[in-house]
């Protein structure tokens, strides 16, 4: 649906799931005014977590991961230009200007646009074969060019890294996995989980370099290796990418806004300047849970930042205050997320990951923090109050798996 004249009440830049979040809130509020959605893809909102997971083994179809169907904004008037990418905003006018030339005026903007993949800055990382997981379009050119593909390289041992070398590995691929730092996941779990998840991807054949960084990626046209600091040299027909994002936030700081590494915005969302709202893996956020301002790359987080920032606009009062929770899927492995483990000055095990079902308990100045919980279901559930409490229980009780965590909140 394309939405007629050049002004809505309500500009949603950003068609993840924030923006298709806060679209969805504002009706169900009974938002009565127009809605426009502008996004830089062809497609209608869609799941992204999947794409490094599901969708790139074609487990799962394209059509599974839309968030709601073409009918369902059609009759909710909700209005949308695809394949638009906006490059600048004027806050004094009220409007913005596509990359087309398109100008379009708002009553309310709310810039939802998330990030872009931080690229290899190296001689060669533009080459064919080199890829990043973000978009529907990045996982089909993936998948286009897996049939003639017998080696791999995956740079980075994050989330998408390890979830994208999981997908190779089962695939049948030979992948290497190479990341710079002394253990995969280190910026965001402790050792005990990142010494799990390194046994289990070399027991799936992944060949892990650890403290190693890339010089440069070898070929002409096409990736045929990639050449390691040492001089290593590790053949590849394809090299993925996963080292992160950068806050799609450049025409808001042009335009005036504060913030830097994404948008700063207040506890209902709102920028510096008038009228314009961030949420999302772009909006950088004071929480309670980090201790200070953090931009937080969830879907949880995306989906409680919407909800906040439309009932303000509809005059509710509401303030983001949620804790934030994660998940990643690798083999047959579900990581379940709550808290945020950063600055953490102890970590206890609980359970034996011999048994690939386990959780990690992080504590700061004796107070729980995060969990991190290996096909441990009832750990997440039942460890979400001794987080969003910070509670101080025994740490002799949280390492012993017969004690359940419930009983401990209680």
């Amino acid at each position: 649906m394309r939405l007629e004249g050049e002004t809505a009440d309500v500009v949603i830049v950003g068609t993840g799931h924030g923006g298709a979040a806060c679209a969805i809130a504002l009706r169900q509020g009974g938002f009565a005014g127009s809605i426009l959605m502008v996004g830089d893809e062809p497609e209608l909102p869609y799941e992204r977590p999947p794409l490094s997971k599901d969708y790139l083994s074609g487990e799962r179809a394209f059509e599974r991961l839309l968030i709601r169907p073409a009918a369902f904004w059609e009759e909710r008037g909700v209005g949308f230009r695809l394949s638009s990418r906006v490059v600048s905003v004027d806050a004094g006018a009220h409007c913005l200007r596509t990359q087309a030339g398109e100008t379009i005026g708002y009553r309310h903007l709310i810039w939802a646009t998330g990030g872009t993949p931080r690229r290899l800055s190296c001689v060669g990382g533009d080459l064919g074969g080199v890829h990043t997981v973000r978009t529907r379009a990045d996982a089909d050119r993936m998948m286009t060019e897996l049939p003639q593909v017998t080696r791999a390289v995956v740079v980075g041992g994050g989330y998408i890294g390890l979830e994208a070398a999981a997908v190779l590995a089962k695939a049948g691929k030979q992948v290497v996995l190479v990341e710079a730092l002394d253990r995969v996941l280190a910026r965001v779990a402790g050792e005990p989980l990142s010494r799990f998840f390194e046994a289990e991807h070399r027991a799936h054949g992944v060949d892990i370099r650890l403290s190693s960084a890339v010089d440069c990626i070898i070929g002409d046209d096409r990736v045929t290796g990639v050449r390691l600091a040492d001089g290593d040299v590790l053949p590849a027909d394809m090299v993925v990418v996963g080292i992160g994002i950068v806050p799609a936030v450049e025409p808001l700081l042009a335009a005036g806004a504060a913030g830097g590494n994404g948008v700063a915005v207040d506890a209902q969302g709102r920028a510096s300047l008038p009228d314009i709202f961030a949420l999302g893996d772009c909006a950088l956020h004071h929480n309670g849970f980090a201790g200070g301002d953090v931009r937080i790359e969830s879907v949880q987080n995306a989906n409680d930042q919407a909800t906040v920032v439309a009932r303000t606009i509809l005059g509710v009062p509401a303030a983001y205050d949620s804790v934030p929770w994660f998940w990643s899927n690798q083999y047959d492995l579900k990581l379940q997320t709550v808290g945020l483990s950063a600055g953490h000055d102890e970590a206890i095990l609980r359970g034996d990951p011999a048994s690939r079902s386990f959780s990690v308990v992080y504590l700061r100045e004796g107070r729980v923090i995060a969990l991190d919980c290996v096909n441990a279901v009832r750990d997440y559930v039942q460890g979400r109050k001794l987080v969003v409490e910070q509670m101080r229980p025994p740490r002799e009780q949280l390492a012993d798996a017969g004690v359940p965590l419930k009983s401990i909140a209680a």
